[in-house]
């Protein structure tokens, strides 16, 4: 296999920052009521702002559209759009079930024919879609390639798509507020995307990041679904998919909404991470020693004091200074996460020639987890 670097990065958070006392104004109230979970969920999270490809009820932009931005700015004069030999796209957030969404991100960016993959499910396959794009030129099939991660998900969050569950439940004497498992999610998701650019030839004038490894580890044989969309949860823990339940129950119940075991997060999520940060410490010979940045994506900074008595349980506790993450600034991106927290650092100027950094991402939906390990050169 041949080395492979990480040449160029780029992010595009769309329109202006939204402040937590924007959201609403932005993203609507179901039934016109103020959420009572705002309140709590922006102060375990500490996201401070957010941004959203949604204004005045218009869509500014698409989730394709984002992607193709982050992707088009990786190139330039020096290095033009032609090159590129591979594009993979991750969302959690795709706008249709066919074409795929690399296929529409190609399509906008509309250069020439090029090998795509699309990587559709939640926060790691960001990471799933860099190890693609990282295999393909690290086995000679490509020198040039790309990898994104993309979310739209303002729409999805809008009050409107809430309404009608909150309209059959009020006629049902029912008090018309969503069950918190929909409504928390509303305020911790954001749009954006990020994207990198993969050679097997490091930068001849500036820095690069060698990709060493990347390992990723799904849990979905030991436990049940934990966040999903475009289906309901049964009591036995299975789904049921929007296509096997009755038209009027689309809106009814939501089902296309971003939803979340709460219960099942906090029960599993931190220590799943631990144990495999474990494992990866003594297949690698790991250690905090080793690691000059780690990027953490978190949905919240809730989970923070459980993450570092975690790594202190395995005996690699990673010190605060080393810690760098941006979701207080830009919110939770789900699959562009990786990439903007690594876009932020690389073009920060405090990186050296010699130091190493670790990016860590979680997934919830059924339980997945990935690392990788740079260098930078």
């Amino acid at each position: 296999m041949r080395p492979v670097y990480i040449t160029r990065l780029s992010k595009f958070l769309p329109n202006e920052p939204v402040s937590n006392n924007e959201i609403e104004g932005i993203i609507g109230k179901v039934s016109d009521r103020s959420s009572k979970a705002q309140a709590i969920v922006l102060r375990k999270n500490g996201i401070k702002t957010r941004y959203y490809a949604f204004r005045d009820g218009v869509s500014t932009h698409s989730n394709a559209q984002l992607a193709a931005i982050a992707i088009e700015a990786l190139f330039d004069e020096k290095l033009p759009v032609e090159k590129l030999q591979v594009l993979s796209a991750a969302t959690s957030s795709p706008e249709q079930l066919l074409p795929s969404h690399a296929s529409m991100v190609h399509g906008i960016i509309g250069n020439h024919p090029v090998e795509i993959m699309s990587s559709t499910g939640a926060c790691c396959t960001g990471l799933q879609a860099l190890k693609y794009a990282f295999m393909s030129v690290a086995c000679g099939l490509s020198d040039v390639a790309a990898s994104c991660g993309s979310e739209k998900v303002s729409t999805w969050m809008h009050a409107s798509r809430f309404q009608t569950e909150a309209d059959n439940m009020d006629q049902l004497s029912e008090n018309p507020i969503i069950a918190f498992e929909k409504d928390f999610l509303r305020f911790m998701l954001s749009d954006g995307s990020g994207a990198a650019l993969l050679q097997n030839e490091p930068n001849g004038d500036g820095l690069s990041l060698k990709i060493e490894w990347i390992e990723i580890r799904s849990y979905a044989n030991e436990l049940a679904t934990c966040m999903y969309a475009g289906a309901i949860k049964n009591e036995d823990d299975t789904l049921t998919g929007w296509n096997e339940l009755d038209v009027s129950e689309w809106a009814e119940k939501s089902v296309f909404s971003f939803k979340q075991d709460t219960r099942l997060l906090s029960e599993n999520i931190i220590a799943l991470g631990g144990d495999y940060l474990k494992e990866l410490k003594e297949k690698y010979d790991l250690s905090a020693g080793k690691i000059d940045y780690y990027l953490p994506h978190m949905s919240s900074e809730y989970f923070k004091k459980e993450m570092i008595a975690c790594q202190q349980k395995i005996g690699m506790e990673i010190p605060a200074e080393k810690w760098f993450y941006n979701l207080t600034s830009v919110g939770n991106i789900g699959s562009a996460s990786a990439y903007v927290m690594l876009e932020e650092l690389f073009y920060s100027g405090r990186l050296k020639k010699g130091q190493k950094i670790l990016v860590m991402v979680p997934e919830s939906a059924r339980f997945t987890y990935a690392y990788m390990y740079l260098t930078v050169v």
